[in-house]
């Protein structure tokens, strides 16, 4: 009975994921989003002080579901993330690590990201290995946009990367310019689904096959001098074709270089993870490219596309071989 600790960022979560039926016993996330909505933003400040007013809340729930003796390892993410958040992470894991005499053991937040598509597939079931890896990957969130090739040891090769903003990121800067409410993202796929994505051009940045790497600042900047040159009636009457445009740009983007990737061969099966997964359109064009090239493509439920302390057990539970046993927190922690 493997206790992940998820804080990342702003997001608080527990999670026991029993091994032997390969089910969670309790998964819960305390999100912060509503207290940010007059910031537009994560408050770092205001993040950590409430994952400390979380975590014994949570604690409490849990122990209405399982004892926590019944916990048999600790699994905490040490980084990337901010540094309060993830110190009251690692300061709770380690003060229950020694009330209850387990090990805590540290984990990449974003291994857990790569890793949640799997979530709820039998990894013993014989043939999945083979079936499925190499695996590619897209984590595509609010800080993170990254391509990587993960083998069937579930090491993980980077591809391509941003050189800038995260795709997620320009979502929502681009919905701050468009005067929408945080969270951005949703609110511009919620206007978008009523547009004509066809309608504006946005730039791209390395379209190339051999040009491995994303970029989308200069598409929330594009995005900007075109509402400037705009009246308000004009915005009005083409927001919901500008807010289609500018999510079609960033899905393309993403799209294209996976398939750029597919096209050399050599992969079972790709998948989707990050909070920018859940959108809707990034999900049919991943279903689409995985049938156009033959291969299955693993998108995870939506609760496992934010922060979540799910996928923090479950990386363990599938390869402890990637845990840290010095636990510490690690803001950059590069994958």
């Amino acid at each position: 009975m493997i206790l992940g600790i998820e804080s990342s960022c702003d997001d608080t979560g527990l999670a026991v994921f029993d091994q032997q039926s390969g089910l969670f016993s309790y998964e819960r996330t305390s999100s912060q989003v509503d207290l940010y909505v007059p910031y537009g933003g994560v408050v770092p400040q205001l993040a950590a002080r409430e994952h400390l007013r979380n975590f014994p809340i949570l604690l409490e729930d849990l122990k209405q579901k399982i004892s926590p003796s019944e916990i048999t390892k600790i699994a905490v993410t040490c980084g990337p993330g901010l540094p309060g958040s993830l110190a009251q992470g690692i300061t709770f894991a380690a003060s229950l690590g020694l009330i209850l005499k387990r090990e805590v053991v540290g984990i990449h937040h974003l291994r857990g990201h790569i890793l949640s598509p799997f979530i709820g597939k039998n990894l013993e079931e014989e043939g999945f290995r083979k079936n499925n890896f190499p695996h590619l990957s897209l984590l595509v969130s609010g800080g993170n946009t990254i391509l990587a090739k993960v083998s069937s040891s579930f090491e993980v090769r980077i591809l391509a990367q941003t050189v800038d903003d995260a795709a997620g990121e320009a979502l929502d800067k681009g919905a701050k310019l468009l005067g929408l409410k945080y969270p951005g993202g949703p609110e511009v796929e919620r206007f978008a689904m009523l547009g004509n994505a066809k309608r504006f051009k946005f730039p791209q940045a390395f379209t190339k096959a051999d040009e491995m790497f994303f970029s989308f600042s200069g598409l929330k900047t594009s995005l900007r001098y075109m509402l400037e040159k705009l009246s308000d009636e004009d915005l009005r009457i083409q927001f919901n074709d500008i807010c289609a445009s500018y999510q079609f740009a960033i899905v393309d983007i993403l799209v294209k270089k996976m398939e750029q990737v597919l096209m050399q061969g050599g992969f079972c099966s790709m998948g989707l993870s990050g909070g920018v997964s859940n959108n809707s359109f990034l999900r049919k064009s991943a279903l689409a490219l995985g049938k156009k090239y033959g291969v299955q493509c693993h998108i995870p439920e939506a609760k496992y596309t934010g922060d979540n302390a799910s996928m923090i057990a479950f990386a363990v539970a599938v390869d402890e071989s990637h845990a840290s046993k010095i636990i510490d927190f690690y803001p950059n922690w590069r994958l």
